[in-house]
Protein backbone atom coordinates (compact mmCIF):
# COMPACT_ATOMS: atom_id res chain seq x y z
CA UNK A 1 0.00 0.00 0.00
CA UNK A 2 3.12 2.77 0.77
CA UNK A 3 4.69 1.75 -2.27
CA UNK A 4 1.47 2.64 -4.20
CA UNK A 5 0.64 5.70 -2.12
CA UNK A 6 4.52 6.05 -3.38
CA UNK A 7 3.65 5.83 -7.30
CA UNK A 8 0.74 7.75 -7.03
CA UNK A 9 2.43 10.97 -5.30
CA UNK A 10 5.27 10.64 -7.88
CA UNK A 11 2.48 10.62 -10.81
CA UNK A 12 0.69 13.36 -9.85
CA UNK A 13 4.02 15.33 -8.60
CA UNK A 14 5.59 14.49 -12.03
CA UNK A 15 2.32 15.90 -13.74
CA UNK A 16 2.19 19.00 -12.10
CA UNK A 17 5.72 19.57 -12.87
CA UNK A 18 5.08 18.82 -16.64
CA UNK A 19 1.76 20.34 -17.61
CA UNK A 20 2.75 21.37 -21.40
CA UNK A 21 3.62 17.61 -22.14
CA UNK A 22 0.51 16.20 -19.73
CA UNK A 23 -1.64 18.61 -21.79
CA UNK A 24 0.24 17.90 -24.89
CA UNK A 25 -0.61 14.26 -24.39
CA UNK A 26 -4.37 14.64 -22.94
CA UNK A 27 -5.27 16.98 -26.06
CA UNK A 28 -3.97 14.36 -28.16
CA UNK A 29 -5.70 11.13 -26.33
CA UNK A 30 -9.08 13.90 -26.55
CA UNK A 31 -9.10 14.50 -30.16
CA UNK A 32 -8.49 10.74 -31.19
CA UNK A 33 -11.00 9.37 -29.11
CA UNK A 34 -13.42 12.37 -30.16
CA UNK A 35 -12.89 10.95 -33.47
CA UNK A 36 -13.08 7.27 -32.85
CA UNK A 37 -16.34 8.38 -31.18
CA UNK A 38 -17.46 10.04 -34.28
CA UNK A 39 -16.52 7.45 -36.33
CA UNK A 40 -17.76 4.42 -34.44
CA UNK A 41 -21.57 6.87 -34.06
CA UNK A 42 -21.67 7.44 -37.50
CA UNK A 43 -20.12 4.20 -38.99
CA UNK A 44 -22.68 2.13 -36.88
CA UNK A 45 -25.67 3.67 -37.98
CA UNK A 46 -24.13 3.55 -41.62
CA UNK A 47 -24.05 -0.54 -41.17
CA UNK A 48 -27.80 -0.25 -40.20
CA UNK A 49 -28.91 1.51 -42.94
CA UNK A 50 -27.45 -0.84 -45.42
CA UNK A 51 -28.91 -3.54 -42.77
CA UNK A 52 -32.15 -1.56 -43.15
CA UNK A 53 -31.62 -1.62 -46.86
CA UNK A 54 -31.10 -5.50 -47.19
CA UNK A 55 -34.02 -6.32 -44.73
CA UNK A 56 -35.93 -4.89 -47.47
CA UNK A 57 -34.83 -7.31 -50.36
CA UNK A 58 -37.30 -9.94 -51.09
CA UNK A 59 -38.80 -12.26 -53.70
CA UNK A 60 -42.47 -11.78 -55.54
CA UNK A 61 -43.75 -14.57 -57.03
CA UNK A 62 -46.66 -13.70 -59.21
CA UNK A 63 -49.25 -16.15 -60.03
CA UNK A 64 -50.98 -17.21 -63.31
CA UNK A 65 -53.78 -15.51 -64.59
CA UNK A 66 -56.30 -16.37 -67.29
CA UNK A 67 -54.70 -12.90 -69.10
CA UNK A 68 -50.66 -13.87 -68.49
CA UNK A 69 -51.28 -17.94 -69.13
CA UNK A 70 -53.51 -20.51 -70.45
CA UNK A 71 -55.11 -21.00 -66.83
CA UNK A 72 -55.36 -19.13 -63.38
CA UNK A 73 -53.46 -20.97 -60.87
CA UNK A 74 -56.06 -22.44 -58.14
CA UNK A 75 -56.20 -22.03 -54.81
CA UNK A 76 -53.99 -25.88 -54.44
CA UNK A 77 -51.35 -24.08 -56.25
CA UNK A 78 -50.81 -21.52 -54.57
CA UNK A 79 -50.97 -23.15 -51.01
CA UNK A 80 -48.67 -25.70 -52.02
CA UNK A 81 -46.02 -22.45 -53.05
CA UNK A 82 -46.79 -20.96 -50.19
CA UNK A 83 -45.74 -23.95 -48.10
CA UNK A 84 -42.33 -24.65 -50.14
CA UNK A 85 -41.65 -20.96 -49.25
CA UNK A 86 -42.65 -21.41 -45.89
CA UNK A 87 -40.38 -24.75 -45.09
CA UNK A 88 -37.35 -23.16 -46.58
CA UNK A 89 -34.47 -22.16 -43.56
CA UNK A 90 -33.34 -19.36 -45.81
CA UNK A 91 -37.02 -17.68 -45.58
CA UNK A 92 -38.07 -15.62 -42.38
CA UNK A 93 -41.50 -14.65 -43.38
CA UNK A 94 -44.15 -15.25 -46.22
CA UNK A 95 -47.05 -12.78 -47.26
CA UNK A 96 -49.56 -13.58 -49.26
CA UNK A 97 -50.85 -10.35 -51.36
CA UNK A 98 -53.74 -10.76 -53.33
CA UNK A 99 -54.98 -9.28 -56.45
CA UNK A 100 -57.45 -6.79 -54.40
CA UNK A 101 -54.79 -5.75 -51.90
CA UNK A 102 -52.33 -4.89 -54.86
CA UNK A 103 -54.82 -2.90 -56.37
CA UNK A 104 -55.60 -0.92 -53.27
CA UNK A 105 -51.72 -0.29 -52.42
CA UNK A 106 -51.31 0.92 -55.86
CA UNK A 107 -54.49 3.45 -55.44
CA UNK A 108 -52.47 4.78 -52.49
CA UNK A 109 -49.26 5.17 -54.13
CA UNK A 110 -50.45 6.20 -57.70
CA UNK A 111 -54.48 7.33 -57.27
CA UNK A 112 -54.69 8.84 -60.76
CA UNK A 113 -53.45 6.17 -62.84
CA UNK A 114 -55.19 3.55 -60.92
CA UNK A 115 -58.28 5.59 -61.64
CA UNK A 116 -58.05 5.15 -65.14
CA UNK A 117 -57.93 1.34 -65.17
CA UNK A 118 -60.68 0.06 -66.73
CA UNK A 119 -60.18 -3.64 -64.82
CA UNK A 120 -57.57 -5.33 -62.32
CA UNK A 121 -54.63 -6.18 -63.71
CA UNK A 122 -52.98 -7.09 -60.82
CA UNK A 123 -52.32 -10.98 -59.96
CA UNK A 124 -52.09 -12.79 -56.55
CA UNK A 125 -48.75 -12.87 -55.35
CA UNK A 126 -46.61 -13.85 -52.57
CA UNK A 127 -44.02 -11.94 -50.81
CA UNK A 128 -41.17 -14.00 -49.88
CA UNK A 129 -38.80 -12.09 -47.16
CA UNK A 130 -35.23 -14.05 -46.72
CA UNK A 131 -33.82 -13.95 -43.32
CA UNK A 132 -30.42 -12.58 -44.54
CA UNK A 133 -30.46 -9.91 -47.58
CA UNK A 134 -27.76 -12.07 -48.89
CA UNK A 135 -29.83 -14.98 -49.33
CA UNK A 136 -32.60 -13.07 -51.58
CA UNK A 137 -31.09 -15.22 -54.66
CA UNK A 138 -31.28 -18.43 -53.07
CA UNK A 139 -34.55 -17.44 -52.28
CA UNK A 140 -35.94 -16.95 -55.54
CA UNK A 141 -34.12 -20.10 -56.82
CA UNK A 142 -36.51 -21.79 -54.50
CA UNK A 143 -39.33 -20.93 -57.53
CA UNK A 144 -39.49 -20.96 -61.06
CA UNK A 145 -42.06 -19.49 -63.64
CA UNK A 146 -43.86 -22.07 -64.67
CA UNK A 147 -47.52 -22.01 -65.80
CA UNK A 148 -47.61 -25.48 -64.94
CA UNK A 149 -47.33 -25.07 -61.43
CA UNK A 150 -49.43 -21.87 -61.15
CA UNK A 151 -45.97 -19.00 -61.12
CA UNK A 152 -46.21 -16.72 -64.21
CA UNK A 153 -43.23 -14.61 -63.02
CA UNK A 154 -40.59 -14.56 -59.83
CA UNK A 155 -38.88 -11.16 -59.51
CA UNK A 156 -36.55 -9.66 -56.40
CA UNK A 157 -34.63 -6.94 -59.08
CA UNK A 158 -31.75 -8.97 -59.44
CA UNK A 159 -29.24 -5.70 -60.77
CA UNK A 160 -30.88 -3.85 -58.24
CA UNK A 161 -30.07 -6.68 -55.55
CA UNK A 162 -26.62 -6.97 -56.87
CA UNK A 163 -25.68 -3.19 -56.33
CA UNK A 164 -27.11 -2.78 -52.93
CA UNK A 165 -25.27 -6.01 -51.05
CA UNK A 166 -22.23 -4.78 -52.96
CA UNK A 167 -22.69 -1.10 -51.24
CA UNK A 168 -23.34 -2.76 -48.29
CA UNK A 169 -20.47 -4.97 -48.00
CA UNK A 170 -18.27 -2.11 -48.97
CA UNK A 171 -19.46 -0.17 -45.94
CA UNK A 172 -19.12 -2.82 -43.66
CA UNK A 173 -15.22 -3.29 -44.80
CA UNK A 174 -14.73 0.52 -44.92
CA UNK A 175 -15.83 0.77 -41.47
CA UNK A 176 -13.55 -1.96 -39.98
CA UNK A 177 -10.72 -0.64 -42.12
CA UNK A 178 -10.78 3.14 -41.06
CA UNK A 179 -11.73 2.22 -37.12
CA UNK A 180 -8.38 0.16 -37.04
CA UNK A 181 -6.93 3.16 -39.25
CA UNK A 182 -7.85 5.71 -36.72
CA UNK A 183 -6.80 3.07 -33.67
CA UNK A 184 -3.41 2.51 -34.69
CA UNK A 185 -2.78 6.42 -35.61
CA UNK A 186 -4.18 7.82 -32.16
CA UNK A 187 -1.60 4.77 -30.69
CA UNK A 188 1.06 6.32 -33.01
CA UNK A 189 0.34 9.92 -31.86
CA UNK A 190 -0.12 9.06 -28.02
CA UNK A 191 2.86 6.73 -28.05
CA UNK A 192 5.33 10.16 -29.60
CA UNK A 193 3.59 12.14 -26.97
CA UNK A 194 4.11 10.40 -24.22
CA UNK A 195 7.74 9.54 -25.45
CA UNK A 196 8.55 13.53 -25.19
CA UNK A 197 7.24 13.71 -21.59
CA UNK A 198 9.82 10.72 -20.50
CA UNK A 199 12.19 11.60 -22.71
CA UNK A 200 12.55 15.03 -20.71
CA UNK A 201 13.11 13.55 -17.60
CA UNK A 202 15.16 10.51 -18.78
CA UNK A 203 18.21 12.02 -16.18
CA UNK A 204 15.91 10.75 -13.44
CA UNK A 205 14.82 7.63 -14.53
CA UNK A 206 18.33 6.83 -14.89
CA UNK A 207 19.39 8.34 -11.19
CA UNK A 208 16.57 5.63 -10.16
CA UNK A 209 18.05 2.94 -11.98
CA UNK A 210 20.91 3.73 -10.47
CA UNK A 211 20.16 3.74 -6.72
CA UNK A 212 18.58 0.26 -6.81
CA UNK A 213 15.07 1.51 -8.29
CA UNK A 214 13.52 -1.84 -10.02
CA UNK A 215 12.14 -1.80 -13.60
CA UNK A 216 8.38 -1.96 -12.54
CA UNK A 217 8.78 0.39 -9.40
CA UNK A 218 10.11 3.06 -12.80
CA UNK A 219 7.50 2.22 -14.96
CA UNK A 220 4.50 2.51 -12.51
CA UNK A 221 4.28 6.48 -11.98
CA UNK A 222 4.65 6.85 -15.53
CA UNK A 223 1.87 3.88 -16.54
CA UNK A 224 -0.48 5.60 -14.49
CA UNK A 225 0.29 8.89 -15.59
CA UNK A 226 -0.84 7.62 -19.23
CA UNK A 227 -3.71 6.43 -17.86
CA UNK A 228 -4.54 9.34 -16.19
CA UNK A 229 -3.94 11.23 -19.50
CA UNK A 230 -5.69 8.85 -21.22
CA UNK A 231 -9.22 8.41 -19.00
CA UNK A 232 -8.96 12.64 -18.76
CA UNK A 233 -8.86 12.44 -22.66
CA UNK A 234 -11.28 10.36 -22.71
CA UNK A 235 -13.66 12.03 -20.92
CA UNK A 236 -13.06 15.01 -22.37
CA UNK A 237 -13.81 13.39 -26.10
CA UNK A 238 -17.22 11.96 -24.25
CA UNK A 239 -18.40 15.39 -23.07
CA UNK A 240 -17.79 16.89 -26.35
CA UNK A 241 -19.69 14.48 -28.00
CA UNK A 242 -22.49 15.10 -25.66
CA UNK A 243 -22.60 18.98 -26.63
CA UNK A 244 -22.42 17.84 -30.23
CA UNK A 245 -25.43 15.26 -29.93
CA UNK A 246 -27.37 17.54 -27.85
CA UNK A 247 -26.53 20.58 -30.49
CA UNK A 248 -26.73 18.89 -33.70
CA UNK A 249 -28.17 15.30 -33.62
CA UNK A 250 -32.11 16.32 -33.37
CA UNK A 251 -31.87 18.55 -36.57
CA UNK A 252 -30.22 15.79 -38.28
CA UNK A 253 -32.39 13.01 -37.56
CA UNK A 254 -35.59 14.75 -37.71
CA UNK A 255 -35.27 17.02 -41.11
CA UNK A 256 -31.22 15.90 -42.21
CA UNK A 257 -29.88 12.92 -43.86
CA UNK A 258 -29.90 10.86 -41.00
CA UNK A 259 -33.32 10.68 -41.25
CA UNK A 260 -33.71 6.93 -42.69
CA UNK A 261 -36.58 4.93 -40.33
CA UNK A 262 -37.20 3.67 -37.07
CA UNK A 263 -34.73 0.67 -37.42
CA UNK A 264 -31.73 2.68 -38.51
CA UNK A 265 -29.91 3.33 -34.82
CA UNK A 266 -26.58 4.44 -34.09
CA UNK A 267 -24.57 2.54 -31.53
CA UNK A 268 -26.06 3.39 -27.86
CA UNK A 269 -24.28 6.71 -26.76
CA UNK A 270 -23.56 4.48 -23.54
CA UNK A 271 -22.05 2.34 -24.93
CA UNK A 272 -20.05 4.02 -26.81
CA UNK A 273 -18.57 6.42 -24.27
CA UNK A 274 -17.94 3.30 -22.50
CA UNK A 275 -15.57 2.12 -25.54
CA UNK A 276 -13.86 5.69 -25.16
CA UNK A 277 -13.26 5.48 -21.51
CA UNK A 278 -11.53 2.07 -22.16
CA UNK A 279 -9.88 2.52 -25.14
CA UNK A 280 -8.23 5.91 -23.38
CA UNK A 281 -7.07 3.94 -20.59
CA UNK A 282 -5.88 0.88 -23.01
CA UNK A 283 -4.31 3.80 -25.16
CA UNK A 284 -2.34 5.88 -22.04
CA UNK A 285 -1.17 2.36 -20.17
CA UNK A 286 0.32 0.49 -23.25
CA UNK A 287 1.99 4.00 -25.20
CA UNK A 288 3.65 4.53 -21.22
CA UNK A 289 4.59 1.00 -21.19
CA UNK A 290 6.24 0.49 -24.33
CA UNK A 291 7.92 3.85 -24.80
CA UNK A 292 9.72 3.76 -21.47
CA UNK A 293 11.08 0.13 -22.35
CA UNK A 294 13.96 1.92 -24.09
CA UNK A 295 15.02 4.19 -20.83
CA UNK A 296 15.19 1.61 -18.61
CA UNK A 297 18.22 -0.08 -19.98
CA UNK A 298 20.59 2.06 -17.93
Amino acid sequence: MERFKLIVSESLRSLGANVSTTLAATVTVLIGMFLLGLFIAFGSWVVSWSNHVKRELVVHVYYCTNDTCAKEASAGQMNRIARTASASPLVKRVVFVSKEDALAQMKRKHPDEVAALPTNPFPNALTVVPKKGEDVEKVAALFSADPTLGIDKVDFGRQTTHKVLRLAHVIEAFFVIAVLLLLAASTLLIANTIRLSIFSRRREIEVMKLVGATNWFVRGPFMLEGVLCGVAGAIGAVVLLVLGKEIALPSLLHTGPLNAGSDVNALAFSLNALILVGTGLLLGAAGSAVTIRRFLQV
